[in-house]
């Protein structure tokens, strides 16, 4: 038994997550998304699932252990609604709340056109598709570094 998780992070979830290394991506999906075909063509090779529960609550689960990277100015990341790329639905805007509370710190969302998105999400290590029923719940998460007290902070772009 292990205290201190997030109930909804299951057995593979957690796995992948520990397994992803700094930089690795991982993608929190709605259900409209093609995560099944997508995954397939990630480095886990297949999708993980959280169905029934929407996308800004599956952020927090997967941030709750997860570290954003330091070293990039956009290490979370949102699909464009198609035909205005500043619209912010909200799940979006839930899921920056999700992100906010995580960081400790405003870190906002940079948008990813929808096939690129698509072919991003190819690229990254793992698939989490969750049941959020909204358009636009879809967001990639690059994994950082848990730096010790000491170490200096390699914040220096």
């Amino acid at each position: 038994m292990l205290k201190n998780l997030d109930p909804l992070l299951n057995a593979d979830i957690l796995h992948a997550l520990c397994a992803m290394g700094h930089g690795d991506e991982v993608v929190i999906c709605d259900a409209n998304f093609p995560a099944d075909s997508v995954a397939r063509q990630t480095v886990l090779g297949h999708v993980l699932r959280l169905d029934g529960v929407d996308a800004p609550r599956a952020i927090r689960a997967v941030l709750s252990v997860f570290t954003l990277d330091s070293f990039v100015d956009h290490p979370a990341e949102r699909m464009e609604v198609v035909g205005d790329a500043n619209a912010l639905p909200a799940v979006q805007r839930e899921a920056q709340t999700e992100v906010d509370a995580a960081e400790g710190k405003t870190t906002p969302f940079a948008s990813i056109e929808r096939f690129a998105f698509y072919e991003r999400a190819k690229q990254a290590y793992c698939v989490i598709a969750t049941g959020e029923g909204r358009g636009y719940g879809c967001f990639v998460f690059k994994k950082g570094v848990n730096l010790a007290p000491d170490a200096p902070s390699g914040n220096e772009k």
